[in-house]
């Protein structure tokens, strides 16, 4: 369920066992309708993106704290389970890794927009365990850099579906900054899975990591498509502050520690980034040919 403008749609499958509404998470008429039926919330909507919390703070802190209340006071009238979709953003510049979930938050200054995010499902979270020791059954999960088949946009920020694009266009990967950043992808099965297995009661009241423990540099990243394409573009730099204007600042690595996911969850990621870099080119090019 996104948090943009409402658009209504209902589709059923033949047997009647699925729907799909457009809407958003900040219209609490239309949630309590759909709440009310549930066992179990997924809460995915977020306004996320790094272009978002740099040029528009408002929306990304009113569009993710406003929608996160809803879904909880709802969940708690209905007696509803809640699994919310927080990010590992909430670390922020912690430079003790890997992060466990106890792990201090380390931002900047709270001037500087780029920490919005971070702060506002910082707040989401503190929601949560709030809820949870009214009563309400909610599990957090932290996604470490989630990637795969279908994730079309690249506005919000996305460094492998951008680079993908460019790749199989022939056009150069652009690379903010000087690429040393570390970052640990998790292909889209195994951030499913994770997600699924905090519904279980075992996981209530916690925070989980939900990532692979592969780090990977950008700029190595950028290569690495590249050659899997059989791409000829060039990798480039680009200084983050023509990216994204002055005084951007990016964290220098994020790992997670999932013991605690393995031990509670038994998750496990076991996709390659290999294997799921190659699965999401593959993809890109039928939908290429598709005319996609």
């Amino acid at each position: 369920m996104s948090t943009g403008r409402l658009h209504f749609l209902d589709e059923a499958t033949e047997s009647n066992r699925h729907s799909m509404i457009h809407g958003s998470v900040t219209d609490k008429a239309l949630l309590e309708g759909l709440i009310e039926r549930c066992d179990v919330v997924f809460h995915l909507a977020a306004v996320l993106g790094v272009k978002n919390t740099v040029e528009n703070p408002l929306k990304v802190i009113e569009g993710n704290i406003d929608g996160t209340r809803n879904v909880l006071e709802l969940a708690m009238k209905y007696g509803a389970k809640v699994v919310f979709a927080s990010t590992s953003e909430i670390y922020g510049k912690n430079s003790k890794l890997p992060f466990k979930e106890d792990s201090d938050r380390v931002l900047g200054d709270p001037s500087i927009h780029r920490w919005c995010y971070a702060t506002a499902k910082a707040i989401d979270e503190h929601l949560c365990f709030a809820y949870a020791e009214q009563g309400l059954p909610v599990t957090v999960v932290r996604y470490f850099n989630a990637y795969g088949p279908r994730q079309t946009s690249s506005q919000y920020g996305g460094v492998v579906p951008r680079f993908i694009k460019a790749a199989l266009a022939s056009e150069p990967l652009e690379v903010h900054g000087d690429g040393s950043q570390i970052r640990c992808f998790t292909f889209i099965r195994d951030t499913v899975e994770g997600t699924v297995a905090a519904m279980e009661p075992a996981a209530n009241g916690l925070a989980f990591n939900i990532g692979s423990e592969r780090p990977i540099a950008i700029v190595d990243l950028a290569h690495r498509i590249v050659k899997l394409a059989g791409s000829s573009s060039p990798v480039v730099f680009i200084p983050h502050a023509q990216a994204y204007g002055p005084g951007f600042e990016d964290m220098a690595a994020r790992i997670p520690d999932i013991s605690r996911a393995r031990r509670i969850l038994q998750y496990e990621p076991s996709v390659s980034l290999e294997e799921g870099l190659q699965l999401s080119i593959d993809w890109y090019k039928r939908q290429q040919k598709a005319g996609g």
